[in-house]
């Protein structure tokens, strides 16, 4: 076991340029922490959304909101803590995420393994659940266009969570 543990430590990491998944998953979370800060930013802070807002960040949100999704649009505060957490928590991570990728830093597989099974459960059980199967007030009236705008947040973070399967994961390509 203890030689196991040692010949784990040895291992060189892959150049960035060997490991295109990382270069893909860096320009993903950069994208991520953009628009976590554009979108859930504004329900988490109680800022209206309509079409004659003075915020162009919340007139952006309505448009997409009223025509795909009212549990966004009109959040309880449950959903309050969810965007809450993606724009306060979750946007900082994806910074130190793209740092750690680039760099080849081996120990944040955990936090991203920690981080991927936290939005696949919040997101992709509870919030995809009230959307499709929840109250008639928060169902989405516009499935294609919700699933386009939100399937990414849960489908990119799966593949980091395969990505990250195994300990010292920039040793290798996947």
């Amino acid at each position: 076991m203890k030689n196991s543990n040692s010949q784990q430590m040895n291992q060189v990491n892959l150049p960035l340029k060997e490991r295109r998944i990382d270069i893909f998953f860096a320009v993903v979370f950069l994208i991520f922490t953009i628009t976590c800060g554009i979108s859930d930013a504004i329900p988490t802070l109680g800022i209206e959304m309509s079409p004659s807002s003075t915020n162009i960040l919340a007139r952006a949100n309505y448009w997409y909101a009223s025509s795909a999704d009212p549990l966004f649009m009109h959040p309880p505060v449950w959903m309050r803590f969810v965007t809450g957490l993606s724009a306060f928590v979750y946007g900082p991570f994806y910074l130190l995420l793209v740092y750690c990728l680039v760099k080849g830093k081996n120990w944040i597989q955990l936090p991203s393994v920690i981080y991927a099974t936290m939005i696949t459960g919040i997101t992709g059980i509870i919030v995809f659940g009230v959307e499709f199967f929840g109250e008639p007030e928060f169902r989405t009236p516009n499935a294609l266009k919700f699933l386009m705008f939100n399937l990414p947040y849960v489908l990119i973070p799966l593949l980091l969570l395969i990505r990250m399967r195994k300990p010292m994961p920039f040793t290798r390509k996947f």
